[in-house]
């Protein structure tokens, strides 16, 4: 009885070692491939590396600087038109046309606007030609070289309140005011930042200086602004006599339209967007239908070496091989 206990241990024990030294080996191969492939790639990690490291600081930067702004952060503000099942107000961007027809186109423009643009959005095609033909534009020259005027026509933009930028400066003390075609995608928190500075306007705090022809506005970078307080209430009067023309309502309406005027193919985008993703999912179940139909004879069949099989197989090619 002792013997075969002995005899036992010894086996284990000499199976144990085989298996100690096998792990051992297959470790240490594994060990080399890997610092074969790791050294292998060394260019690739460091270019990584530096990305990370690269976009790292890029964070940190953006970051401090908003931790350190001269200016008062806007606070988020739940806009109907913001999510991707949502469209814009065109109610509110045709009041916002009127906000800024009658309120902020006296100062900026809308270079990159035609009245042909607002056909479909928030007027038919003759309010819009009813809109252009009350501009008059300087075209030419005609046959005798001459420059003449006539009506607006719907292929014509929006008309500039001032001949160039100097003029625009003269007027203004100084300050040129900007193109509000795409404010709203130009100007960080777009919406939220442009509501809270139409809205912003109050006195400055004690001990702050300001210049002449300035105005204080917390949400301005550095907080003296050159256009005063223009969004107030009843500054405009509605169509729609249920909207009341509050300053909030206004700059609503006047924020809503200048997002249009920044992306005036939104919507058209979002149903592209909601087509594209709905083909795809149709597209990926018929095809992940079709792989798995294809491929299950692939992956469900067994290979079996069967010994007698082999060898009779194999006396059957010997028997007809010539002699």
């Amino acid at each position: 009885m002792a013997s075969k206990l002995l005899s036992v241990s010894s086996k284990l024990l000499k199976t144990t070692n085989n298996t100690i030294n096998w792990t051992t080996l297959h470790r240490s191969g594994s060990t080399n491939a890997a610092r074969t492939w790791f050294s292998g790639r060394s260019k690739l990690w460091t270019f990584g590396a530096v990305t990370g490291a690269a976009g790292l600081l890029l964070y940190a930067l953006d970051a401090s600087v908003d931790a350190s702004s001269d200016c008062v952060h806007p606070a988020k503000q739940n806009w109907a038109h913001n999510g991707l099942l949502s469209a814009i107000d065109k109610e509110g961007v045709r009041r916002g046309y009127k906000v800024y027809k009658e309120v902020c186109s006296t100062c900026h423009t809308l270079d990159f606007i035609a009245y042909r643009n607002l056909v479909g959005v928030c007027m038919t095609e003759a309010e819009a030609k009813a809109e252009a033909e009350a501009i008059t534009v300087q075209d030419g020259p005609d046959e005798q070289g001459n420059y003449y005027e006539r009506p607006g026509k719907l292929s014509d933009h929006f008309p500039a309140p001032y001949p160039n930028e100097e003029a625009a400066r003269s007027a203004n003390n100084g300050a040129y005011p900007p193109d509000l075609s795409y404010i709203i995608s130009a100007r960080k928190n777009g919406e939220d930042y442009l509501f809270s500075l139409l809205t912003g306007y109050c006195d400055p705090p004690a001990g702050f200086q300001l210049r002449e022809g300035l105005y204080y506005n917390p949400y301005f970078s550095g907080g003296a602004i050159a256009m005063g307080q223009l969004i107030d209430n009843e500054v405009v009067t509605y169509d729609d006599a249920d909207i009341a023309p509050t300053g909030s309502q206004i700059a609503k309406d006047v924020v809503t339209f200048l997002k249009w005027t920044s992306e005036p193919d939104g919507d058209e985008r979002k149903v592209l967007l909601l087509k594209v993703i709905i083909i795809s999912a149709f597209l990926g179940a018929i095809s992940y239908y079709i792989k798995r139909f294809k491929w299950s004879t692939l992956k469900t069949r067994k290979i079996v070496f069967m010994p007698e099989v082999y060898e009779q197989n194999k006396a059957k090619s010997g028997d007809k091989s010539p002699e």
